[in-house]
């Protein structure tokens, strides 16, 4: 059910509702109001005429009117409440849905003007999870800037000498994983997006799944490159993980790789159109233990497959829905998912495969189009 009279007060550089709402970046805090099916926000003099020019559906009303109309109405606290408090009395209205993460004291500031705000249940704009074609391209255009910033990383892995104890050498200095990321984000930066936290994590890093990685990569061992940029146009983000090693694999880091990749394999032959979520996760975990990969704790840490198969992408990394083991949801023709099985265990290193897919009436479409090699 979507609610009618919505209200948000928050900025769009870091919101993602009110970014969908307005499609517009804004840095600082403004009001956002659906009343009755029509949009409104209140504006600044600094962002008022780009506001209309950029948000043009929605009616942009000057933050400084409003002011002024409580000012000769008497009213000397003139802020985001009173202001609130305005528009809904104009509507005839003294109650309004806000999401989850609404400013509290703002909250209270409204209930003692007589304004009730109720959290929305559920998601704020549940139609956010179902991507049209449009949102679908902006994802696709993310994505490529994560493709960009990862072959880069390949190809300078792919230039990499080997040194003593294996060291990997670039340029006549130690390449390590800070470096390498380096690579990855100015890359993505020069293609338009933003990089922030990209994962580089050889050998033993690479058996935590956020870890970021650092200090010296190194021949022969997993090295996890996980890029996840925000495209600096439209806000949407795009999201790959590839495992590789310079030179020769082992057998059992092979072993690994193949069975990840082939639970990745399984993953999107079970992601039609109303399975649910937790049946896809299940199944990639049933393949990973017939295979001889446990999960659970050894020696005070956790190995195995310990995180979900994936997770929805869009104006946020991680959005609804989930395809973990205690996820309920069904996926649905528009939902954009990451597909990214992991195997983990210390002593050997970690393999991730993450790819972007759009579910459809005729099942999945790989978004993703960066190709797997293990060896490099």
């Amino acid at each position: 059910m979507i609610r009618k009279n919505l209200l948000i007060v928050a900025d769009s550089e870091q919101d993602a509702n009110m970014l969908y709402a307005v499609k517009m970046f804004v840095p600082d805090p403004f009001i956002y109001l659906r009343i009755r099916g029509r949009n409104m926000i209140v504006m600044s003099d600094l962002e008022f005429d780009r506001a209309r020019d950029q948000a043009a559906h929605c009616r942009v009303i000057s933050q400084t009117e409003c002011q002024q109309k409580l000012r000769q109405r008497g009213i000397r606290r003139t802020g985001f409440a009173q202001v609130i408090r305005l528009l809904l009395r104009e509507e005839g209205l003294g109650q309004v849905y806000v999401p989850g993460n609404f400013p509290l004291e703002l909250a209270n500031e409204l209930f003692r003007i007589n304004i009730r705000v109720k959290a929305n249940p559920g998601a704020f704009f549940p139609e956010r999870e179902q991507k049209s074609a449009v949102e679908v391209k902006k994802i696709s255009a993310a994505l490529t800037m994560a493709e960009v910033g990862l072959a880069e990383a390949i190809q300078a892995l792919k230039s990499a000498k080997v040194g003593r104890n294996r060291r990997l050498m670039y340029h006549n200095a130690p390449l390590t994983s800070d470096k390498l990321r380096a690579i990855i984000n100015t890359a993505i930066i020069q293609a338009n997006g933003l990089a922030s936290h990209t994962i580089v994590a050889g050998g033993k890093h690479g058996c935590d799944p956020h870890e970021q990685g650092h200090g010296n990569l190194h021949a022969r061992e997993p090295i996890i490159l996980d890029v996840f940029p925000r495209s600096q146009k439209t806000g949407y983000f795009g999201d790959i993980t590839r495992t590789v090693v310079k030179g020769r694999a082992s057998e059992a880091i092979r072993k690994l790789y193949d069975t990840v990749k082939r639970g990745q394999e399984i993953a999107f032959a079970k992601m039609h159109r109303n399975a649910r979520t937790a049946d896809v996760h299940k199944a990639v975990q049933s393949i990973f233990r017939q295979e001889g990969y446990k999960t659970g704790k050894e020696n005070g840490r956790m190995q195995g497959f310990f995180h979900g198969t994936g997770h929805g992408l869009g104006l946020e990394i991680h959005e609804a829905p989930r395809m973990g083991a205690h996820s309920t949801g069904v996926l649905k023709a528009g939902h954009v998912v990451t597909v990214e099985p992991g195997l983990y265990y210390p002593g050997l290193g970690g393999v991730r495969l993450e790819d972007v897919a759009l579910i459809t009436s005729n099942g999945p479409r790989n978004l993703t189009q960066f190709e797997k090699v293990l060896e490099v």
